[in-house]
């Protein structure tokens, strides 16, 4: 029996690999911290916990739900849209609830995404783009981001690109893994720019809330319908990753397009837990700005374990990461990981596994309590 030729293009993710690494030094016994993995620590609100809770004994409960979720989910997600983004969007044919993102980046890769079709993909950037552009036969294509440009794609280099089979571009700001913010500027030229070259444009957008004064959406910006998808979750914002609750947005036709695929794979969403994500959707600012209150905090311990480290970093990240350059290039990021791990017992994120653009560069998630950051500086101190 052989596998599907597919398998050929792409490896099993880095940190379901890495963390069975980290997991059986935990059980013999070493006091591993886990700094890398964007993994949410802290708990949803009391609120949100209740409504799953008492949604329990419905009668629906259990049974199939839709595969476009509850229209009370469906409202909640245009009354957010409309409240924290100054968006309005169709609850009826423009909202699409996901059982978290990450299966959105697959369906919106199915329903557009012939064999040989080609993707543009940030470099650095989340993985999984890359991965389930391949496991469709289609051609990936890196665009370039570099500090220099803070994180975005230049323009130059796109309008040098034969566009002539490229389909769909990835972009993902907030940016996850350098924190750079979302740009007004640099979007609009974006917009423009796939519009005249009949490029779908999906932005990732989980990370607007974290740490971030002024939360945006990309479907805020003029003619954006016309061309711009928009993924979103719950995961980050509301300490919900488990619950896998997240939200594809965009216009009725993408919609249509993308449920073709997603009817086909699954029954919907948990009813409880679609019930907990409504109540979470209508929090109040004081939700927002408790979290990060903590991330604050926490964002403060790892700047200082960073300056130990001898590493630079922005002041004017966004997002649960800090993104860190190498200012020793002896190592490898890789290389200085694991010695990191090896000698200090904590992990954090090598640059090189979001591109070859991050390569000189660490990840520091801040999805740790304080307490065991402080064991991490006194470990480095020592």
């Amino acid at each position: 029996m052989f596998t599907a030729e597919r398998l050929k293009y792409v490896d099993e993710y880095y940190f379901s690999k890495k963390m069975r690494e980290i997991n059986s030094y935990i059980s013999s016994g070493r006091p591993i911290i886990n700094m890398a993995i964007g993994s949410p620590d802290l708990s949803p609100s009391l609120e949100v916990k209740q409504a799953l809770s008492e949604s329990i004994d419905h009668q629906r409960s259990s049974m199939y739900q839709s595969y476009v979720g509850l229209p009370e989910l469906r409202e909640a997600i245009s009354s957010f849209y409309y409240k924290q983004y100054g968006v309005e969007i169709n609850p009826h044919n423009e909202i699409l609830p996901l059982m978290g993102s990450k299966e959105g980046v697959m369906h919106i890769s199915m329903a557009f995404l012939n064999k040989g079709d080609g993707v543009l993909i940030p470099n650095p950037g989340y993985p999984t783009y890359a991965a389930v552009t391949k496991l469709l036969g289609a051609e990936t294509f890196y665009y370039s981001l570099s500090e220099e440009n803070n994180w975005y794609p230049k323009m130059v280099d796109l309008n040098s690109l034969n566009t002539k089979n490229i389909k769909l571009m990835w972009i993902n700001y907030p940016h996850m893994p350098t924190g750079a913010d979302f740009c007004e500027k640099k979007l609009n030229e974006l917009i423009s720019w796939a519009k005249k070259n009949d490029i779908i444009l999906i932005n990732d957008n989980p990370y607007s809330f974290i740490l971030n004064k002024k939360p945006r959406s990309i479907l805020s910006l003029k003619n954006s319908k016309r061309v711009a998808i928009e993924l979103n979750s719950l995961s980050k914002s509301f300490n919900m990753a488990g619950w896998r609750v997240g939200m594809m947005v965009g216009q009725s036709k993408f919609i249509d397009a993308v449920l073709k695929v997603k009817s086909n794979f699954d029954s919907g969403m948990f009813y409880c837990v679609q019930h907990g994500a409504i109540k979470a959707l209508a929090s109040s600012q004081k939700w927002f700005e408790t979290l990060n209150k903590e991330y604050y905090k926490r964002r403060k311990l790892a700047e200082e374990i960073a300056s130990e480290l001898n590493l630079s970093y922005s002041k004017n990240g966004v997002g649960m990461f800090i993104w860190c350059k190498m200012l020793d290039d002896s190592l490898k990021s890789e290389e200085f990981i694991d010695h990191l791990l090896d000698k200090y017992n904590f992990f954090i994120s090598p640059g090189s596994i979001f591109g070859s653009q991050g390569e000189g560069y660490v990840r520091i998630s801040l999805c740790t309590d304080t307490r065991k950051m402080n064991q991490v500086l006194k470990r480095l101190k020592s």
